[in-house]
């Protein structure tokens, strides 16, 4: 006997950790939650995780980027030119940092768009996240020296323009560097 929609989304929260919110959205319709757990399945294989690791993330995507964009295509799940597998491989490269989130979302568009892999759309368009602490220093380090006066602001209290730096640096790497690693280099330079 298949499971139930109420055992379903009482597991999803207990074993998966989502919330009850998520937990009833994914199982309202039951190709959703079909889908879902494909999703879960591939994205804990390809990640070398636990489903309940991966859970969280593939249940934020597919409810709001994957849905999203499907609806602005006028398409539903069983219509989505992304398959489970494949959202899978997009999650991966999120999940180990070789493109962030922003650009995930660039790299979800051109799937829906030409049915093409993540990571061979991620090497096309050149869209690799850079963790090349070189690079980005030398991004900072400019950025800084082209704004002294908000560097002389900062270091005087106004600490809230630290989301400017970042803002800047972001945009001179074309959001291509890694965030984390953004930050603890600012805070280096800013200190």
């Amino acid at each position: 006997m298949p499971e139930l929609p109420d055992a379903k989304r009482a597991r999803y929260e207990a074993e998966l950790g989502l919330s009850p919110y998520n937990a009833a959205t994914l199982t309202a319709d039951a190709e959703t939650a079909r889908w879902f757990e494909l999703l879960v399945a591939a994205s804990a294989a390809r990640q070398g995780k636990a489903q309940g690791d991966v859970a969280k993330a593939a249940a934020n995507w597919l409810l709001s980027e994957l849905f999203g964009a499907l609806n602005k295509l006028g398409k539903g799940l069983e219509g989505s030119p992304v398959a489970p597998e494949a959202g899978a491989e997009l999650l991966a490269l999120v999940g180990d940092g070789t493109i962030s989130g922003s650009i995930a979302k660039q790299v979800l568009e051109k799937m829906l768009e030409t049915g093409g892999g993540a990571a061979e759309i991620v090497e096309r368009e050149g869209l690799k996240q850079t963790s090349d602490t070189g690079a980005i220093e030398a991004v900072i380090a400019k950025i800084l020296a082209d704004n002294t006066d908000k560097v002389e602001q900062y270091r005087a209290g106004k600490e809230a323009l630290f989301g400017f730096f970042v803002g800047q640096s972001m945009k001179a790497m074309q959001g291509k560097a890694n965030p984390q690693v953004v930050n603890e280099l600012l805070k280096k330079a800013l200190g």
